[in-house]
């Protein structure tokens, strides 16, 4: 599937030779390809300017495609524009001019500086040295994130045709420090399923118990039950699921350096093995049970 936009590769969907399984891999926050223009603009150096990427995800589902499912991913950084946000969640703090009025100023990720262009990364790190044209956010959202999303879109439809059922994994990654809160746990997975009103309880169970057999620690929605890709897109009555899948970082990199660990590979190898098992349960739960093509 051609999503290239206007001729620029911002992202790119990877696709199996042939779709064998009713599943869609997104990495949103993995892009690497920052604007020469953005950097000048920056407060930050290449090293904080990183701070809020999901490093190397695109790299960990890598195998999407061996499966038998594409997988679209980002170029463009999470720094630059976020298309895990509405089109406008804009912060008027950050833009020299009036916004336009269908903008969401008021959300609770523009208040946290976190919008769909983000004014912070990490923990309250200003981006930006100067406001912004609001031509410039406008600009990112009519020539990246709508066509990403349009991409996206049709990877689902195509999907849900081909199979009656869609499965939409949002692939992200967490600071290593997030604890659960009232304790001391620190998870290795997060499955987000907004509540159970992304994707059938039946999915965001198994994909627990699978993480669990591999010997990791997994928990569900708390602190991150999902973004706005995994509220919008699953509609689990329509046999569209969405689940998003946090790994702690801490895992497969040093956050200091943001550079790989020597455990990367065995990380990426166990989600490639629940990738697989995931296909696999779809398959089987299915296959004996109607609830999850239209629950």
């Amino acid at each position: 599937m051609d999503c290239s936009a206007g001729g620029i590769k911002h992202f790119e969907v990877r696709e199996p030779p042939t779709q064998t399984i009713p599943f869609v891999f997104n990495s949103p926050h993995s892009g690497r390809s920052y604007p020469t223009a953005f950097l000048a603009d920056s407060n930050l150096d290449s090293i904080a300017i990183r701070r809020s990427a999901d490093h190397y995800v695109d790299e960990i589902f890598a195998d999407a495609p061996e499966i038998g499912a594409p997988m679209l991913m980002a170029h463009f950084p999470r720094a630059y524009l976020d298309v895990n946000r509405e089109p406008y969640e804009l912060d008027p703090r950050m833009f020299d001019g009036p916004l336009p009025s269908y903008a969401n100023i008021g959300s609770m990720r523009v208040a946290g500086g976190l919008g769909t262009i983000p004014r912070i990364v990490a923990e309250n790190m200003e981006i930006y040295r100067r406001r912004l044209p609001v031509n410039e956010a406008l600009s990112r959202i009519e020539t990246i994130y709508k066509p990403y999303h349009a991409c996206l879109r049709r990877l689902i439809a195509r999907t849900h045709a081909r199979f009656g059922l869609c499965v939409l994994i949002d692939c992200h990654s967490m600071p290593g420090n997030i604890r659960i809160s009232g304790s001391d746990m620190r998870p290795d997975f997060i499955i987000g399923d907004r509540y159970g009103t992304s994707a059938s309880a039946e999915l965001s169970r198994a994909a627990l118990h699978m993480f669990d057999r591999m010997g990791f620690s997994a928990v569900r929605n708390k602190p991150y039950a999902g973004g706005f890709i995994t509220e919008h897109y699953g509609r689990p009555v329509r046999g569209l699921h969405a689940l998003q899948i946090e790994i702690n970082r801490a895992l497969y990199v040093d956050e200091v350096t943001l550079a790989k660990k020597p455990e990367f590979p065995v990380i990426a190898a166990a989600l490639s093995t629940f990738m697989r098992q995931m296909a696999d349960f779809v398959a089987d739960f299915s296959g004996s049970n109607t609830a999850l093509a239209a629950e």
